[in-house]
């Protein structure tokens, strides 16, 4: 990374991500979105593909780490008249869900905290904008095992019409606010780009339907690389504003699937140790947690677990997640302080000497 910029530029990264957050990118519908973050990055000097389901940025060291965030967020989509389903739960999507993953089992207890928000429709390729409505009422169906919405003005939409919940970035002096899982993550890959990284990114879609996983899978297969130094990037819900403030970066030696490189997550809590930034690890967090609790808290499947139990162990590395409130709404909020270290952990890690692939 370059020496001369400013690691941190806190404004710089507000203008990206206050961008990025007003373009929709509902589960299984992300091509437009995809299109916007590709033209932000073919302004700087780097090497841009887009495959099925992965966007790939090259700098001029690939070889040097690889960062993966997925760029899909929850959204609704059409399933008939005045009929909206939560995306990632279609009937479609079933198979790759296992009903063990934290979003899968807040699924009930999150239905009621979207009546009244606005929406907005757009085209399912071209992001083109349709109209806005307001969401009316929303429920579990146990049939469908899905969430159902209505919404008053959007009565027209056909089946297949993606829906976004209508957000924008929210700053205090020490939080923003919006549904950053996982924009947050794209735009501080996008501003490490800027800041002069010159590895690989991977944007990955449909992370919320448990597929992303499969779309990473297949472009390592098709470059045959394998790494124990991957580092997905992501938000890690918390269930007050005090359990978040605990640490200001949340790291994992494992998730349900599978258990993540040690090595490199050692690596990256000591350079957050050596930083001063605090940080916990939160299958051990939750792991506690149940130890007093009755119905016992999923630890998540996360896509980088996937990728070890698929591959044996070929393709691994460890995850750097930054702590937030208000899961999967558009009240999602994290703090300036967490965003910070990770921007402070992510240049230290980049300014070290080269790393190549295993």
């Amino acid at each position: 990374m370059s020496s001369s910029a400013d690691p941190i530029d806190l404004p710089g990264f507000l203008e990206t991500l206050r961008h990025l957050v007003r373009e929709p990118s509902v589960v299984g519908t992300e091509d437009s979105f995809f299109r916007v973050l590709r033209r932000e990055l073919e302004e700087l000097d780097i090497r841009v593909e887009r495959h099925l389901g992965i966007l790939v940025a090259q700098g001029s060291e690939p070889d040097s780490l690889i960062l993966s965030a997925h760029v899909d967020r929850h959204g609704l989509l059409c399933t008939g008249p005045n009929e909206f389903q939560y995306a990632a739960f279609i009937a479609g999507n079933r198979g790759e869900l296992s009903g063990d993953s934290v979003s899968e089992q807040m699924m009930a207890s999150i239905a009621g905290r979207f009546d009244g928000q606005r929406v907005q429709a757009h085209m399912p390729y071209t992001g083109t904008y349709l109209g806005q409505g307001v969401i009316s009422n929303s429920f579990h169906c146990p049939k469908r095992h899905n969430l159902i919405f209505e919404i008053n003005g959007l009565e027209f939409l056909q089946p297949g019409s993606p829906v976004s919940f209508l957000d924008r970035l929210q700053t205090t002096d020490t939080h923003l606010s919006a549904q950053l899982d996982n924009v947050l993550s794209v735009a501080l890959i996008l501003h490490l780009f800027r800041l002069g990284f010159q590895g690989t990114a991977l944007f990955t879609a449909q992370e919320e339907a448990a597929r992303s996983w499969r779309y990473a899978l297949a472009w390592f297969q098709r470059q045959s690389i394998s790494t124990r130094r991957l580092l997905v990037l992501d938000t890690s819900p918390y269930p007050t504003p005090e359990a978040a403030s605990e640490q200001e970066i949340v790291l994992r030696w494992k998730d349900a699937t599978a258990s993540f490189d040690p090595g490199f997550t050692e690596e990256i809590a000591r350079i957050a140790h050596r930083l001063t930034i605090s940080t916990s690890f939160k299958d051990t967090w939750i792991e506690n947690q149940n130890l007093e609790r009755s119905k016992p808290l999923s630890l998540g499947r996360t896509e980088l677990g996937r990728l070890v139990a698929a591959t044996g162990g070929c393709i691994t590395g460890t995850t750097l997640q930054i702590p937030t409130t208000g899961y999967h709404t558009t009240r999602e909020t994290a703090s300036f302080a967490s965003i910070r270290a990770a921007i402070q952990l992510l240049s230290t890690y980049l300014n070290a000497p080269s790393r190549a692939w295993d």
